[in-house]
């Protein structure tokens, strides 16, 4: 008969999520996710396979928490475009160590995108998914009159989801706050009916 589980699965995940997100997937060994996570070897290898698998999982978790986590900041305002801005600014707010952390979805782009189908499928899903929802608010803010009928919401969407991005990894490369809120201004002002 199969032995119980002894630890929490989803424990487990959001603890190497932590490790993967700090240290990148190339950097983190086993053992660091083996500390982390509180398992032992064995443990880690029956019940997610191996190291590229866990990242996945964790990619994809934190994938969907942060989609989740944009679409209700993007619906926390009345006005559409103070959500934007607010979501834009969010980084500038961000610790030293937040900024210097990055985001892991961004961090999973630039290390393995390139090189590793899977995860490149996983960051595709999540770009739509961020598109979609800056797509939406960008619908609301032209039929509200704060951005013009003549502004594509879907190439807006698109934009937004890039400055959101090039925001992360401009924070990570350690620009300070200051830069990172005239971008964010500047962005929204891009889009605001004049």
């Amino acid at each position: 008969m199969a032995r119980p589980k002894e630890f929490d699965r989803d424990e487990a995940v959001r603890r190497a999520m932590g490790v993967f997100w700090e240290k990148g997937y190339e950097a983190t060994s086993t053992d660091d996710l083996l500390r982390a996570m509180g398992i032992g070897r064995q443990s880690m290898y029956d019940t997610f396979g191996d190291k590229h698998r866990l990242y996945l999982e964790a990619l994809q978790r934190y994938q969907a928490e942060s989609a989740a986590s944009l679409m209700e900041r993007l619906r926390a305002e009345d006005s559409p475009l103070a959500a934007v801005e607010r979501v834009l600014m969010a980084i500038a707010s961000e610790s030293a160590a937040e900024r210097a952390r990055g985001c892991m979805g961004v961090n999973a782009i630039a290390e393995l995108a390139q090189k590793d189908a899977e995860v490149a499928s996983v960051s595709k899903s999540a770009a739509m998914t961020c598109e979609a929802a800056f797509e939406r608010v960008v619908q609301q803010a032209k039929r509200r009159g704060e951005v013009p009928p003549s502004v594509d919401a879907r190439q807006a969407g698109r934009f937004l989801l890039n400055a959101l991005q090039g925001l992360r990894v401009t924070a990570k490369a350690g620009a300070p706050p200051a830069a990172l809120r005239e971008v964010a201004t500047f962005t929204v002002a891009s889009l605001r009916a004049r």
